[in-house]
């Protein structure tokens, strides 16, 4: 009889935080999963579960991981494709759009996460909202865009940018996939909304 195939390295660990999307992307809020759960989701047995996490709030952290190698994914592909100043707010709208489409979970994960239980994954999650606010910072300064702004104010206005971009979060996520028409409005609504904080960002004067 033929060996049975042993798990490479990592692939219970992969199940598990795959499982826990899973059912995030099913509806479930993170903060109610409980291990026997996700393992059930996982197929895997419950005793496994100690052997990559300490607890649920270990496991959304390490989702929290990912979740900044998706941003920083995104980060990547805004740069390779905005570069000029004034096709940055649309350009960069419509691809943190088709990502947020394209990895659900992840992002369902992110708008929970932001007003969840765990404060861990809170902070886990608000601190990349940090890291991406400050390389938005880096990119305005290499466009030399907002060139007047103080670099307090220039972080501040970054910060506001993240905030509004999260915040529609639940428009986005609220559209069925398949409906273009809706998808477009928000799109359309959260770039005007990045307009008018650059209208007020162009009109700011830094104290000196």
């Amino acid at each position: 009889m033929a060996e049975k195939q042993r798990r490479k390295p990592g692939e219970t660990r992969e199940k598990l935080m795959n499982a826990a999307l899973a059912l995030v992307g099913k509806g479930r809020h993170f903060a109610s999963l409980g291990i026997r759960e996700v393992t059930r989701q996982a197929g895997v047995v419950p005793t496994s579960f100690y052997r990559h996490f300490r607890n649920m709030d270990d496991l959304g952290l390490q989702l929290v991981d990912e979740l900044g190698l998706v941003l920083r994914r995104m980060m990547r592909e805004a740069r390779a494709n905005v570069l000029q100043a004034d096709k940055l707010i649309d350009e960069s709208v419509g691809i943190f759009i088709s990502h947020a489409r394209n990895k659900r979970s992840f992002f369902m994960f992110m708008a929970q996460g932001l007003a969840g239980e765990s404060r861990a994954v809170q902070e886990g999650i608000r601190s990349e909202m940090r890291y991406f606010a400050s390389e938005l910072a880096n990119d305005l300064r290499r466009l030399k865009v907002a060139d007047h702004l103080s670099d307090a104010d220039l972080d501040m206005t970054c910060d506001l940018v993240v905030r509004s971009v999260a915040f529609s979060l639940t428009d986005i996520l609220g559209i069925s996939p398949d409906d273009d028409y809706q998808e477009e409005q928000v799109r359309q609504r959260t770039a005007r909304f990045l307009q008018l904080i650059f209208v007020g960002a162009a009109n700011w004067k830094s104290q000196s």
